[in-house]
């Protein structure tokens, strides 16, 4: 490959284009169908289990998934990926338009839809390492964040406008026409730049899974890193799962809506400012800072139930995760040798998203069973915590917010303090 590193970076931003809008067009599906499970069953379970068989296929998969991009053109796997992904709305479009569609019709596409991420991602993650030098690795890694969030701010405004005035079964079609539409640039750009040539031994895929577990773990400092990051997605998880339930408490569904909207748009700001500007050195530093504010800011989603001050509170701590993100990438990336980064990705991928789906798993449990109950007008500490945060429904959804906001910030001292972590800094394979 012998374009300027320009060129390249010119190129890696088509790709991203495609990839910003297909995330759209799945965030407008995941929204859309989320809303009709919820007005067919009225349970928030139904609702949870939606975001389960959109995380645990892939999470279970991505470590094959990696594989194979190590052993192909990572491109073509990225259009494998989005291609695949179509099976699954097609299959429920279908069920849609013949009129028999059930609930578990849902379940079984988005989780057939979500397979083929599982061989998408890995493989778009370790695009970037064969595109682009080590310099440019943080502004890529900025605008791959920028796109994710599209899926929260820019999806769910398009899919309430669209779902008034076309119906639900055409959601997918336009989802799938976003599919086309990345696959078809990163066709377009690996016809320009000439296929990649794999240079791989061969084994079979369980050898290539040892290999990439030893290039894992053969650094201390990484596996550090991965581990501290699932425990963050862990109480970034009861976020997740738990916010629009504590926000419906306090005011109405549009509000909940502006104010989601608002929150995520610091995701985009942040994501931007790094995009731009970049963050070429001091990761572990910038880590460890913006960790420590983020914490007081997911605390401060708990301590208020004035919607304007949980609103900004909400955009400050967005804004600090492209930072918290962009360092942990990048300090991973840097000490990954460049031919196992599928699979290294795909693991670290695993690992850490295992903190999201347990978190999904145990939050309405923790929410309905032990934290609100304590905050109701006669529970335990409606006299003491609930003099300061409130009592009432969803006030034990503000206790936990605040938990894990502290618990988030004591983090950062340890990675502060982490000598493997500090290690990964000036390393590199």
């Amino acid at each position: 490959m012998t374009d300027k590193p320009q060129d390249l970076y010119s190129k890696f931003l088509l790709i991203w284009i495609g990839q910003f809008i297909s995330i759209i067009g799945t965030g407008l599906t995941i929204f859309s169908l989320g809303v009709y499970v919820y007005q067919q069953t009225t349970t928030a379970s139904s609702y949870v289990f939606i975001l389960i068989c959109a995380l645990l296929p892939p999470m279970l998969l991505k470590p094959y998934g990696g594989v194979l991009a190590d052993r192909h053109d990572r491109r073509l796997m990225m259009v494998f990926g989005d291609m695949g992904a179509t099976l699954g709305l097609l299959f429920i479009f279908i069920m849609m338009l013949n009129g028999n569609i059930e609930i578990w019709h849902i379940y079984f596409g988005i989780a057939i839809s979500s397979v083929f991420s599982a061989f998408q991602e890995p493989a778009y993650k370790a695009l970037v390492t064969d595109l682009l030098p080590e310099t440019q690795y943080a502004k890529a890694s900025g605008l791959m964040q920028l796109a994710s969030s599209a899926q929260y701010l820019i999806s769910p405004f398009l899919a309430g406008l669209l779902l008034s005035v076309i119906d639900i079964k055409f959601i997918f079609l336009i989802d799938i026409s976003t599919l086309l539409i990345s696959s078809s640039i990163v066709i377009w750009v690996r016809n320009i730049l000439g296929g990649i040539t794999i240079k791989h031994p061969k084994q079979n895929i369980m050898a290539d899974l040892r290999e990439g577990i030893q290039e894992f773990s053969k650094s201390r400092g990484v596996v550090h890193l991965v581990i501290t990051t699932m425990i963050l997605l862990f109480f970034v998880g009861l976020l997740q799962s738990l916010i629009i339930p504590m926000l419906l408490n306090l005011t109405t569904v549009k509000i909940v809506g502006i104010s989601q909207s608002v929150c995520a748009s610091g995701i985009i700001l942040g994501s931007l400012f790094i995009g731009l500007f970049g963050s070429k050195h001091k990761h572990v530093i910038i880590l460890s800072i913006s960790l420590f504010f983020a914490g007081i800011f997911f605390a401060g989603l708990g301590l208020s139930t004035n919607i304007i001050l949980i609103t900004l509170t909400g955009f400050m701590f967005f804004g600090t995760l492209p930072f918290i993100n962009t360092s942990i990438e990048v300090l991973i990336r840097k000490n990954i040798e460049n031919k196992k980064q599928g699979r290294v990705w795909s693991i670290i991928s695993m690992v850490t998203y295992l903190g999201s789906v347990i978190a999904f798993l145990v939050a309405g449990f923790l929410a309905d069973h032990v934290f609100n109950p304590l905050l109701e007008l006669d529970g335990m500490l409606a006299g003491t915590v609930g003099s300061i945060i409130g009592v009432g429904e969803g006030r034990g959804i503000a206790l936990m917010f605040v938990i894990s906001g502290a618990m988030t910030s004591m983090i950062s001292l340890f990675i502060w303090q982490n000598k493997e972590i500090k290690g990964l800094e000036d390393a590199a394979v």
